[in-house]
């Protein structure tokens, strides 16, 4: 964030008043980043000019405002906030007062005040420079991405030089999801500005989101290269603490848009590159907390014991150690899960890529006669997922992709007894199991977004009660059940999806950190209250594991 710089006169001070000489004293020791002795300064001045009585409006308002601005920058809100506002009670026409007060708001996390504030310096001065950039930032946290872009274009235009413009730019357009625009601003912020390594991070995203592997890894490598690590100040300063956050540029990495949103610490995120050494010592420095969102176990199989030294060798508090992500592919946790009371987990078989793929091969092999679940490795959406019911016709769909490894899955059927299957999906969170959402469907292969729960009251009604209650669905026995399965997991933090079936049986589905959890809930609003639950359990996991500076 581009702070808009404090005003200041250079006053005369051989001349003037014992308050203004007091005024003076106390611009020049916070020119010299002295801020408490200037804020002592700034308040003799007001005592004096109290004293008198015979201050103009000019210099009891230039008080107040110093007041403020020293203040704010030693974090002191409650103070900075008074005096800012007694400025402008005064003078109501201080452009620069109205756009710090603007910044104090916006360093404290209240976006959309600090808006208001920024909004009454551009009615004096629609051109102010400084409360046009800082309120962007303020849009962008309110997520009012339209207005910001249309700003940002015009601060482009004025500043044709200023790489961050075009930075913050290629943001916004990536939140309107106008992806390809977003990669021409973030390329032509690197032009003007080579090292921008958070710029060719973003660059690497787009292409990776477009399908140019090459030219993402490519980005990727070079951002590394120039900072290994990306850091993002806390959405409210003084930070509480300092996080590590292990991250994989090409692996499957657990979803934290919501998780992070606000974040109350700082955060240096590293991309692991499986071919280079990291120095613990350096990466540790001032670090409370490492978090580790390599997530998906087969996607990122390469990468995982990397990053398992790495936290070994830092020696700090982890959040989902990666030894423990290691435990978590399908074949991996159809073996942990095994012999839970009341949950039924299927069988699974990894097939490598170049295994036989005949009917008689797959007969010999199966571990199970049932009908079976085929997925490439590494997969988790519904694409080239399928329920099989006989061996040539899996024969027939492995051979399709027989450069690919593929797990074989065995059908457990979870259909209830109106004929529609339910699949509900909880997130542990260190000793809490916290409900997330519940998809209801004719087919068995079910994601929220492709059922009709949104034109069917009925459904979100059953949803609002499972969120609200889940105790009602899951009884004692199968709270149970998901209680051994997060002492067998062991993560901190991890989700499932799972079913019941006729028998009242916990049927698991999938197990891993990999989950999406999100505040996306447009038609779906009953389910913000177990989004926010979900939210304030994992930051006080993380105030709780943290360690104390």
């Amino acid at each position: 964030m581009h702070a808009s710089q404090f005003a200041s006169a250079s006053p005369d001070t051989d001349a003037g008043s014992i308050a203004q000489q007091h005024l003076h004293s106390g611009l020049q020791l916070f020119r010299d980043g002295k801020a408490v002795e200037a804020i002592a300064a700034f308040q003799r001045g007001l005592t004096e000019a109290e004293k008198a009585g015979t201050e103009s409006a000019e210099t009891m308002s230039d008080l107040y405002a110093k007041l403020g601005n020293a203040a704010a920058s030693s974090g002191d809100f409650q103070t900075a906030s008074i005096n800012y506002q007694a400025a402008l009670r005064i003078a109501p026409h201080l452009t620069n007062c109205w756009c710090n007060f603007g910044d104090l708001y916006l360093r404290h996390g209240q976006h959309q005040r600090a808006i208001e504030l920024y909004l009454q310096a551009l009615k004096l001065n629609p051109r102010h420079w400084a409360a046009r950039a800082n309120m962007v930032h303020a849009l962008m946290a309110a997520k009012q991405y339209l207005v910001a872009k249309a700003i940002l274009i015009e601060l482009k235009s004025e500043r044709p030089r200023d790489a961050s413009i075009r930075h913050l730019l290629g943001k916004a357009r990536f939140e309107l999801n106008e992806v390809e625009p977003a990669l021409t601003s973030f390329q032509e912020a690197v032009a003007l500005n080579p090292q921008d390594s958070e710029s060719i991070n973003w660059i690497g995203a787009l292409k990776q989101s477009l399908g140019d592997q090459a030219g993402a890894q490519a980005a990727y490598a070079e951002s590394a290269r120039i900072q290994p690590l990306i850091r993002r100040p806390a959405a409210k300063q003084p930070a509480e603490f300092r996080v590590l956050s292990l991250y994989a540029p090409f692996g499957g990495n657990t979803p934290t848009e919501y998780l992070f949103q606000g974040a109350f610490f700082d955060i240096d995120t590293l991309s692991l590159f499986a071919a280079r050494d990291y120095d613990a010592a350096q990466l540790g420095q001032n670090i409370q907390l490492v978090i580790n969102l390599v997530s998906d176990a087969d996607q990122t199989d390469a990468l995982l014991p990397l990053a398992a030294d790495l936290v070994d060798r830092l020696g700090l508090p982890t959040v989902n150690h990666p030894r423990r992500v290691q435990q978590t592919t399908r074949d991996a946790v159809a073996t942990l899960l095994q012999g839970i009371p009341g949950c039924r987990v299927p069988q699974a078989l990894r097939l490598k890529a170049g295994a036989e793929r005949t009917e008689a091969a797959l007969e010999t092999m199966l571990p199970f006669s049932s009908t079976v679940l085929a997925r490439p490795v590494g997969t988790h959406g519904g694409d080239d997922f399928e329920k099989i019911e006989d061996v040539a016709a899996l024969s027939a769909f492995l051979s399709q992709r027989t450069d690919h490894d593929h797990y074989l899955i065995e059908y457990i059927n979870y259909v209830s007894a109106d004929r529609h299957f339910r699949k509900y999906r909880f997130i542990f969170i260190g000793t809490e199991i916290l409900p997330y959402h519940l998809c209801i469907g004719r087919d068995w292969k079910l994601h929220h977004i492709n059922t009709d729960m949104a034109h069917q009251p009925w459904m979100q009604k059953e949803e609002a009660t499972f969120l609200n209650n889940p105790a009602a669905v899951f009884g004692l026995a199968q709270m149970q059940a998901l209680q051994a399965i997060r002492e067998r997991i062991g993560l901190d933090y991890f989700g499932i999806d799972c079913g019941l079936d006729a028998a009242g049986n916990v049927v698991v589905f999938e197990v891993n950190a990999s989950m999406l959890v999100h505040a996306r809930n447009e038609g779906f609003v009953y389910k913000d209250p177990a989004v926010r639950r979900i939210k304030l359990a994992y930051d006080a996991m993380l105030r709780k594991r943290a360690k104390p500076r």
